[in-house]
């Protein structure tokens, strides 16, 4: 990864978050704690993944249609972060299999 990659890195982030921080109160607080969960548990290829974006383009289409976050998503947030995960290898996976001392599923 050369410095160029590491600033366009950046710029994208900072657009990303320029995103989010468009979005109304409520949807930023429950983006927020998504990815304070996605970050714990997530999925491994989270960083370089399209979830993030994706999930604030779900976000300013709900946003746009006058819906609220949560009938959007449901009540429950962790919910619906796992079940963006369900199919995904996460960090979650990699430990229990370190502390089971056998190999997961290939889930890649």
């Amino acid at each position: 990864m050369g410095i160029q990659d590491i600033i366009e890195g950046k710029k994208q982030w900072r657009a990303h978050v320029a995103r989010v921080k468009a979005l109304p109160p409520d949807y930023q607080i429950v983006y927020k704690e998504l990815q304070r969960y996605l970050f714990k548990v997530g999925p491994v290829d989270l960083p370089d993944g399209g979830l993030l974006p994706g999930i604030v383009d779900f976000f300013e289409e709900g946003a746009a249609a006058g819906k609220g976050v949560l009938g959007l998503i449901g009540t429950d947030v962790a919910a619906f972060a796992d079940g963006l995960i369900k199919d995904s290898r996460t960090y979650a996976d990699i430990y229990q299999e370190s502390i089971s001392g056998s190999p997961g599923p290939d889930r890649t």
